[in-house]
């Protein structure tokens, strides 16, 4: 299995290099047998990079301990699941991972149907595989996965408790996805520019491939968010951790690359703008690997301090030059021909300013991460920037971006007359001051939690008039029943309505993000019998107990809930002790409703069961996660091809004898 595992990596390398080398001359030459070949190389690839996948996964299953990687991160007495899962859980491993995705993704695009006969393939799969001889570079020469150690170990050293949670099983596997995904239309961009195609043909044929990236980053980032909540008992869900912001800011640039491509194919604008867009969302994904790696920050998240990172930032950097060489060399092309805008109250202008505001929380998020670099560079001493800085500029860009969205469905294309503004979104707004005066009267005084849920209901409110709007204007032509028209309205046009109702779900989440100016959080310690009075809440604190699970002890304290004089039942905060692992993991007690979360975290204890506890009162997060399903559902019922989303965009560009 070493040899077979070695050879998987290593001749995955030579044909990488070769189908490189093909895929140039071919388009040098003008040679179709040498594009063929190119592509059955790449094909290969992806079949020895399964193979490379299935080898490890049978060493982590089986227990193999004699391979450096399954000695390091799993034990004979780790479940059959976080066993495999452990294929991501350190550099090796997970860079497998990232490179198999890829070779899937390059042999996809490879051999689409839709892409059969273009002369853009040959370049794309150029470009990706680029990326693939990278990867294959660190896993061949730097970060080995099939390692013999000099002996075989009776036992590993296990799995890091932290990732023993099913959420961990999830988020790598999704940011992986999301990040491997912009690869895609990072290579049809350059591709196009190579080719001197400037039309908006790789925008359509990649849209489904950004939006399948943009969904997989954000399922990454929520489950990464969930998994905090309940495994790191700190009491929140997102610490502006260097890593969180590291997957978060890819996914505010290619948000806004969403949505300024619609202003591209409609209008023909902002083409270089795009481009860049789309350049610097594949960058971010290489930077973001670059923090998790190199061990410059420090983050739960990272995998420690490695000498990865300065290979990730070599690449960073040779590729973005290359994309800036390209794009500017092409600059007077892609400037022919550019729309012009009409009006400052116009769609186009609404969903420029949406793209710069996330730009700019962009900016934001990589400035406080870098700041400690840059501080120490400058100052000598690391300054690190906490949690305030970010919610004290990130905040009003959330409001900012939630006003112009609300303000995006209804206002027209081209030019909008002061009547149109009037009749459009009148009513929503006198409804949301409304709301927020009532607000007031229950006695919220803080301005910014009134503001925030105002906007929020004035976002839900415009989005619903358009729903309206366009199941009476269908109506007025087709005499449909209301129910039958909004269906026919919505599946007939997928991307636009499929987008409101991402809309939606972002507004429910930003009114569960919102509930955390109205937390409330108690560090008590207590002695058996005794109770702590939280908000509504009466907690009795009824002793510790201990219960084994496995191999492992689980110490755990019985907690009576009453609220209100009405017992809730109870709830148990625990510390479990791994026999492989020196640090107990954290299982925090939640009781989660619409309204609230009551949140316990034991945190420590002493021998005559005393003990101390982190009591958190957080409003509305389960409103996050209800926000999170119904942004998938618009994600995907956007991308889904139905009987209207069969049309393959026709290219019209540049023809070549290679395809």
């Amino acid at each position: 299995m070493y040899i077979l595992g070695n050879l998987s990596i290593y001749f995955a390398l030579i044909l990488s290099v070769y189908a490189f080398i093909v895929f140039v001359l071919g388009i040098k030459r003008q040679d179709q047998r040498l594009i063929d070949s190119g592509r059955g190389a790449t094909l290969a690839v992806f079949i020895l990079a399964s193979v490379s996948m299935l080898l490890m996964f049978i060493m982590l299953g089986t227990s193999q301990f004699q391979f450096q990687y399954v000695y390091q991160y799993t034990s004979s007495d780790l479940p059959l699941l976080y066993k495999l899962s452990a294929l991501w859980a350190g550099n090796a491993g997970s860079l497998l991972l990232w490179t198999f995705f890829l070779t899937m993704y390059s042999a996809m695009v490879a051999y689409s149907f839709k892409m059969k006969r273009n002369p853009l393939t040959p370049y794309i799969v150029a470009i990706m595989t680029l990326n693939t001889i990278f990867f294959y570079l660190i896993l061949g020469f730097v970060t080995k996965p099939f390692v013999l150690l000099d002996g075989v170990p009776l036992e590993g050293r296990g799995l890091n408790p932290m990732l023993q949670d099913p959420g961990m099983i999830l988020h790598p596997v999704t940011i992986y996805l999301g990040y491997v995904g912009l690869v895609v239309p990072f290579a049809f961009a350059i591709a196009s520019l190579i080719l001197k195609n400037m039309d908006s043909f790789w925008i359509k044929m990649t849209r489904r491939w950004t939006i399948i990236a943009w969904l997989f980053l954000t399922l990454g980032n929520v489950i990464g968010g969930y998994w905090a909540y309940t495994e790191l008992g700190w009491g929140g869900y997102w610490a502006w951790d260097p890593v969180e912001n590291a997957s978060f800011m890819p996914w505010l640039t290619v948000t806004a690359y969403l949505h300024s491509v619609m202003i591209q194919e409609r209008k023909n604008m902002l083409k270089i703008w795009n481009l860049s867009l789309i350049i610097l969302s594949y960058a971010l994904t290489l930077f973001g690997t670059f923090l998790v790696r190199s061990g410059v920050l420090t983050s739960v998240h990272a995998f420690g301090e490695t000498n990865l990172g300065a290979y990730f930032l070599i690449f960073m950097a040779f590729m973005v030059i290359f994309s800036m060489y390209i794009l500017m060399s092409r600059y007077h092309l892609i400037k022919k021909d550019t729309g012009q805008f009409e009006s400052f109250f116009s769609k186009e202008s609404s969903f420029l300013v949406n793209n710069l505001i996330l730009v700019g929380g962009t900016f934001a998020v990589f400035w406080g991460t870098i700041f400690p670099l840059v501080s120490e560079a400058v100052r000598g001493t690391k300054v690190t920037v906490g949690i305030p800085f970010f919610n004290t500029v990130m905040s009003p860009i959330l409001l900012a971006l939630l006003f112009v969205m609300a303000i995006c469905p209804l206002i027209a294309w081209q030019r909008s007359s002061m009547k149109n503004i009037r009749d459009n979104f009148l009513i929503p707004a006198i409804i949301s001051l409304v709301i927020a005066g009532l607000l007031v009267v229950m006695g919220i005084r803080d301005a910014y939690p009134v503001i925030s849920f105002g906007i929020i209901a004035f976002m839900v409110l415009t989005h619903i008039v358009e729903f309206i709007r366009g199941t009476k204007a269908r109506r007025k032509v087709t005499q449909e029943s209301v129910p039958v028209a909004l269906y026919r309205l919505l599946i007939r046009s997928r991307r636009r309505y499929g987008g409101y109702i991402v809309h939606l779900g972002i507004a429910i989440m930003a009114f569960g993000i919102v509930g955390a100016n109205f937390d409330i959080e108690r560090l008590e310690t207590l002695s058996v019998g005794e109770s702590v009075i939280l908000g509504d809440y009466t907690i009795t604190y009824e002793g510790l107990s201990q219960r084994s699970e496995g191999v492992n002890d689980i110490v755990f304290a019985n907690m009576k809930v009453e609220k209100n004089g009405k017992q809730l039942g109870y709830m148990q905060p625990e510390r479990m002790f791994y026999l492989n692992w020196e640090e107990p993991s954290t299982n925090v007690a939640v009781r989660s409703t619409l309204s609230e979360d009551l949140y316990i975290v034991l945190s420590a204890w002493e021998s005559d069961q005393r003990a101390t506890f982190k009591f958190k009162i957080n409003p509305l997060v389960k409103w996050i996660w209800i926000g999170t399903y119904v942004l998938i559902i618009g994600a995907v019922f956007a991308i889904w091809k139905g009987r209207y989303g069969n049309v393959v965009p026709r290219y019209s560009g540049p023809q070549r004898k290679v395809h």
